[in-house]
């Protein structure tokens, strides 16, 4: 079941379509609301899961494209609440609790195409991420030389500004965003002049990647602390890499496995030969039976991709093609009419003109 299905909101939702599920739902599967239920633990659990996730832009984004792999830490914690008027007063702004630091930076997501070669030996990849990094002249602080940030005297340092209202449930405490502070619990009067005041800035980072060998479509990466640096100081998110296989000449891949075609002169096929089957690590000649059929397929052992745990390689599967002869000269004719005759097998003795009349019967 999806993030999407556990809330029961549309993949489109918007992030007020989804707390108000939330809301909801919490309420509804609090073990706190349902002390005889021994399932409303994991219930609860799962909905804050959902809601962890898609809850975070960045998290959301990452989970849309890749699934569970991709969401990262979607977990949220409920270690610390303790009934349903906690859980009212966390999620729905009141409890009077106070900022935790400075918030993480986003994870930042890229994207590297290798070639099937490099995807099967493996390599290290130069890859360039432009990201916001910490402001050197005031290492993320956001305040200039000497000076430091100080407390928000409208929020008191929470980064919320709360307002109880009365409903049908008792008093419930609402919050919002602190506008002095954007929610940081503190303000600079002395800014860096080089950020002015953000606490980081632009910048192109060069990130080694160490892809290993076998490697498919799909398969993502993670960096860890090489996403965006968090505001005022806050841990940098991670990077993750989306890698992409770019589509090859020769082979078709299915999982470990390759595949590919073998043109077989048709002399070959029906007397017996050997034909060159194209490899990773160059041709290799294999023997060809008389009387080979269109579309037999030869199976080269440990000729495919590596796996990615290191326990040996998938298999080659080569096509074999038939290949009729063209352009054939008068004598080269008579030879395949002569065979012909021998196997009593019909030929057409009609020029041009009578094959065209005989294609539009």
């Amino acid at each position: 079941m999806t993030h999407y299905e556990v809330l029961g909101v549309a993949r489109d939702a918007t992030q007020e379509d989804i707390k108000r599920a939330y809301r909801s739902l919490a309420r509804q599967h609090h073990p706190d609301a349902n002390p005889s239920d021994p399932t409303a633990v994991e219930r609860f659990k799962e909905v804050g899961r959902a809601y962890g996730v898609l809850s975070d832009p960045n998290k959301r984004q990452r989970y849309d494209m890749f699934g569970d792999e991709g969401s990262g830490q979607a977990s949220v914690d409920f270690s610390d609440f303790g009934g349903v008027s906690d859980l009212f007063s966390t999620f729905f702004g009141g409890g009077g609790r106070t900022r935790r630091g400075p918030a993480r930076g986003a994870d930042v997501i890229a994207q590297v195409e290798l070639s099937l070669e490099d995807a099967a030996l493996g390599i290290e990849r130069e890859i360039q991420v432009t990201t916001l990094q910490e402001c050197s002249e005031c290492s993320g602080s956001g305040a200039a030389a000497g000076t430091f940030a100080s407390r928000c005297p409208d929020c008191s340092g929470t980064g919320e500004l709360r307002q109880v209202r009365r409903t049908f449930l008792g008093d419930v405490m609402t919050a919002a965003p602190c506008v002095r502070c954007g929610g940081s619990g503190e303000v600079i009067t002395s800014p860096c002049p080089v950020c002015e005041g953000r606490g980081r800035l632009e910048a192109t980072d060069e990130v080694t990647l160490r892809i290993p060998a076998g490697v498919d479509e799909g398969a993502q990466l993670r960096v860890s602390g090489r996403g965006e640096a968090g505001p005022r100081g806050g841990h940098a998110g991670d990077l993750y890499v989306a890698i992409r296989i770019a589509p090859h000449d020769v082979f078709r891949r299915a999982g470990d496995d390759l595949g590919c075609e073998v043109p077989v002169p048709m002399t070959t096929a029906a007397l017996g030969g050997e034909v060159e089957v194209p490899t990773l690590e160059g041709p290799e000649v294999v023997t060809v039976a008389p009387g080979t059929q269109p579309g037999e397929v030869k199976r080269l052992r440990a000729r495919g991709m590596p796996r990615l745990d290191g326990r040996g390689r998938g298999q080659l599967i080569a096509l074999l093609r038939v290949v009729t002869p063209t352009g054939l000269d008068d004598e080269q004719a008579e030879l395949i009419a002569r065979l012909a005759r021998l196997r009593d097998e019909p030929i057409s003795n009609k020029g041009l003109f009578g094959r065209i009349k005989e294609a539009f019967k």
